[in-house]
């Protein structure tokens, strides 16, 4: 039975290239990095080049990327500690009900220690309005976050418009772009966001490695202190083993951008679906504005996990990764207001850089005979 592997928003395989960069640290470089002798000096500069690397693909210095142990460090340290360093200017945050977890859970404990949180809806499509953000700017509003994409339906949030906003009022603006660096195009500048997550294992980077990049001149209480790491931002010695590796896949995931293959390979995935179920099926998401790998789709009138659980070679969710096996319908489609009988049968494929076309195809099969 030939394993097929559609999770890859859930976590990605590493690439071998990661591999081979981080193979010296297992065997030759051991030293700390902090060291100022022969064993941390060239440590220290494989350190270096894996902050460059990060720091290139979203275009920004490398001075401005922290690294933290992965996507849910890097929002909390966005979240806790810029509220922690300016509730004295207001103590107001504005995000969105669609979220990960790893930000309404932060947002959660803030407004117990004082934070009044505001939770803007999203349309059919899944996608925040700009306007509703301005609506619900205040006087005290210190800080937006909007996810960059969703991670179960793709959909892409319009961040830039959001970022003009924010920069208009004087507010900080934080986008996890856990799901999107290294699938489409992310240019800090551009976007006009002063802080942005990364998490490793969304982009073919070992599991445990993040990075948060941080605006000059924005500051944060750290979330764990001690010595003067990270700029300050985050004490410990450095991971530098999974940098290397994150930095790596940074490198590897700009040279590939622009790149159409897995886009067209997920529209052909879709097309099919389409022809052969028809109104049996339908899309959640964006048709447009999302991830070039994401499909989230319904089957109308079944259980997404019943499906899933017919096919047992296949690796698919029915929803976010943290939902898994869970046959309630998502809240992400229940905020998008996706009908019931078509939300509980929906199956989330997310395919990646080693999908082929003859899994498609035999996925597309498996579906067909079970349904």
């Amino acid at each position: 039975m030939q394993k097929i592997y559609l999770d890859y928003n859930a976590s990605t395989p590493l690439a071998p290239e990661v591999v081979d960069a981080m193979q010296p640290l297992l065997n030759d470089y051991y030293g700390n990095p902090s060291a100022l002798h022969w064993a941390g000096k060239p440590v220290k500069e494989l350190l270096h080049k894996a902050r460059e690397q990060v720091a290139e693909l979203i275009a920004c210095s490398p001075r401005e990327i922290i690294f933290t142990s992965g996507g849910s460090e890097a929002n909390n340290l966005a979240l806790k500690g810029f509220y922690f360093k300016n509730q004295h200017k207001g103590k107001h945050i504005i995000t969105s009900k669609i979220e990960h977890p790893a930000i309404l859970n932060p947002c959660k404990f803030l407004e117990k220690v004082g934070a009044q949180v505001t939770y803007v809806g999203v349309d059919q499509y899944g996608r925040v309005s700009p306007e509703e953000i301005e609506k619900a700017i205040t006087k005290d509003t210190i800080l937006i976050t909007i996810m960059h994409s969703n991670n179960e339906t793709g959909t892409l949030q319009p961040i830039k418009e959001i970022g003009e906003i924010a920069e208009r009022y004087g507010i900080a603006f934080h986008t996890d772009a856990s799901q999107s660096v290294g699938k489409v195009p992310v240019d800090v500048n551009e976007l006009k966001v002063d802080m942005l997550t990364i998490a490793g294992h969304k982009l073919y980077a070992p599991k445990g490695i993040g990075a948060l990049f941080v605006h000059e001149g924005v500051e944060l209480e750290p979330l764990i202190h001690g010595a003067g790491h990270e700029n300050g931002q985050r004490a410990g010695t450095e991971n530098t083993l999974l940098a290397v590796g994150l930095g790596k896949a940074c490198e590897i995931a700009g040279n590939q951008l622009g790149n159409n293959k897995l886009k067209d390979l997920t529209n052909y995935f879709w097309n099919q679906l389409k022809a052969e179920f028809g109104d049996q099926v339908v899309l959640n998401g964006h048709p447009e504005e999302r991830l070039p790998n994401t499909l989230n789709v319904s089957f109308v009138r079944r259980i997404g996990q019943d499906l899933i659980d017919k096919i047992p070679q296949l690796a698919a969710s029915t929803g976010s990764a943290c939902h898994a096996g869970s046959i309630e319908l998502s809240p992400v489609l229940k905020e998008m207001k996706v009908p019931e009988e078509s939300g509980m049968g929906a199956i989330r494929f997310s395919l990646g850089r080693y999908t082929t076309k003859d899994e498609i195809d035999i996925v597309l099969k498996e579906l067909k005979e079970n349904l």
